[in-house]
């Protein structure tokens, strides 16, 4: 297997489970040198709601041809990432995709019906730890590098959940601002939003497993077309190693269109295409979903008077 990324030294913030494991998995493949970060972690006392740590993830990666290497940070204590940078040193790839939020989403519920505490967690956990992750790394990051904003949806639609929406709404007017702040720098900012995301997490929900996964398209039909956290790791690694990626520079992408445009497939050779799935199954849905394109940026100019420095 090729390695375009052989040589590079990536950051991927989140990664122990769901699309954090699969991107740092798949820029392994690529030949990365990747530190996996997160709060999980063998033994660790406190972390029982899930069973991953990041000690696997970064097994997972050196077996899959890279040079994984497990770090434990709590990305909400600015101190703890400011020495995971300095340990890192100068760098390529910075992938934001912390987030710890599942079981704070009251979905169904408006926000004044929410527990608040819950809400203003979530802002901390994916949110401010995005900044501050961004605030201690992008100052270390390399000429041509990339730092990719992991998000949910490549459009402004309502997400059905007050803290959920803001957040991930935040995440894409983030890589956009720091596509203006970056400028000079030769390094491009973006986001990235896989499709519905068949993560350890939502197999537990549906009761099924990566064998049995089919079975919960009897509940949920949109689920025959979800993708595994692979899929948009190999998206990622297939911008991360494009010459052309600053192009894109601001813009928030899909995996589904990625896929396309790279030759990507998932773990089982498939590759899953969401939106097209609700074209043809849910066109009722499908009308609402206005993608980000750009119309809808050309609204996100930088004033004049406004550039950084």
């Amino acid at each position: 297997m090729a390695k375009p990324l052989a040589g590079k030294i990536a950051v991927v913030a989140g990664a122990t489970r769901g699309a954090g494991r699969g991107i740092a998995t798949a820029l392994g493949e690529a030949g990365a040198t990747v530190y996996c970060t997160g709060r999980s972690v063998a033994g660790a006392p406190g972390m029982t709601n899930r069973p991953e740590t990041i000690d696997e993830t970064a097994a997972i990666v050196t077996a899959r041809g890279g040079h994984g290497i497990a770090v434990r940070v709590d990305h909400t204590v600015p101190a703890e990432v400011a020495s995971l940078f300095e340990r890192v040193g100068e760098f390529d790839i910075l992938v934001n995709d912390i987030w710890g939020g599942d079981e704070l989403v009251e979905w169904g519920k408006r926000l004044w019906e929410t527990k608040l505490d819950d809400g203003l967690t979530l802002i901390d956990r994916a949110i401010k730890t995005h900044v501050i992750t961004s605030y201690h790394g992008l100052p270390r990051l390399r000429r041509g590098g990339v730092v990719f904003e992991i998000t949910d949806g490549d459009a402004y639609f309502y997400r059905g959940h007050f803290f959920y929406d803001l957040v991930k709404t935040t995440v894409i007017r983030m890589a956009f601002a720091l596509s203006q702040e970056l400028q000079g720098r030769d390094v491009t900012a973006l986001a990235v939003t896989p499709g519905f995301l068949r993560s350890e997490w939502m197999l537990d929900h549906f009761g099924v497993t990566e064998a049995t996964w089919r079975d919960a398209a009897t509940k949920v039909p949109e689920f025959i077309a979800s993708e595994t956290p692979l899929f948009v790791g190999r998206c990622v690694a297939a911008l991360a190693a494009d010459p052309a990626v600053a192009a894109r520079n601001g813009r928030v992408y899909a995996s589904w269109d990625l896929a396309d445009e790279y030759g990507v497939d998932d773990a089982d050779g498939s590759r899953p295409h969401f939106v097209r799935w609700i074209q043809e199954h849910m066109p009722a849905v499908a009308a609402g979903w206005k993608k980000a394109d750009d119309g809808f940026y050309a609204y996100w100019g930088k004033m004049p008077y406004a550039t950084p420095g």
